[in-house]
């Protein structure tokens, strides 16, 4: 497969064209950024680390019959994907009260919601700060249809299921997460983009030591370090 022209670049990944039409290369790197590119550094390791862990994490859900945007392992910073025309809301759910919601709502961090997960969208965009939205928004600006709307919602809530089971096998408590989904050519609701610890929160079950990117954006250090235990954990040999 050969990897042609940059397509895009975001803060921590860039994606490249292939000589496949549908297909594309995503390269994970070690820039780590936070609140908004406000806080920026490089972190050996950490491209490697986040690509291994989101084919492992990927791979897992495949097994559980949700259709995901990863193909291979092409090295260790480098993954084939397909093509996917994105959707531009992150699904966000949250078995655990912590971050925004805390601040937002003056709840208690910790507070456990697993009886009842809560669900909510943000608009993807960096400039506004990844508003919060809602159904309403997403049909009104032509993000997407009522009907994509419920298949987001439908998956989201069965990788729940499944990663919260994973993580709490490995003495781990998945706190929140966020997912992006996108189209394929046959207009299926596919699940893209990445899943690491950059992109979730999770704790462990004994102590509630932050094993995610809060230990980057609250400088509690060992972060790379933390990733690879979190891998570790699960069966996963980095």
């Amino acid at each position: 497969m050969e990897k042609r022209e940059e397509l895009y670049r975001g803060k921590a990944k860039t994606v490249y064209l292939t000589d496949d039409s549908e297909k594309l290369i995503l390269e994970f790197r070690n820039d780590t950024s936070a609140f908004d590119g406000e806080k920026i550094e490089q972190l050996d390791r950490k491209g490697e680390v986040n690509n291994k862990f989101n084919h492992f994490i990927m791979t897992k859900l495949e097994e559980a019959g949700i259709a995901t945007q990863v193909e291979a392992l092409l090295s260790d910073t480098d993954s084939l994907v397909k093509k996917l025309d994105m959707i531009p809301v992150e699904c966000v759910v949250r078995n655990v009260a912590a971050g925004s919601l805390v601040r937002r709502l003056g709840v208690e961090e910790g507070l456990m919601l697993n009886d009842s997960p809560i669900f909510e969208f943000f608009l993807k965009n960096d400039a506004l700060h990844d508003p919060m939205v809602n159904d309403y928004h997403i049909t009104a600006f032509g993000w997407a249809t009522e009907a994509q709307i419920a298949e987001m919602k439908r998956l989201t809530f069965a990788v729940n299921d499944v990663l919260k089971d994973l993580f709490d096998k490995g003495g781990m408590i998945l706190v929140d997460y966020k997912l992006e989904f996108g189209l394929d050519s046959d207009g299926n609701i596919i699940l893209g983009d990445e899943f690491s610890p950059d992109g979730c929160r999770l704790w462990d079950k004994e102590t509630r030591k932050k094993m995610d990117k809060d230990r980057f954006r609250q400088g509690l250090g060992s972060v790379v370090e933390t990733y690879i235990e979190v891998a570790d954990r699960l069966g996963l040999k980095l």
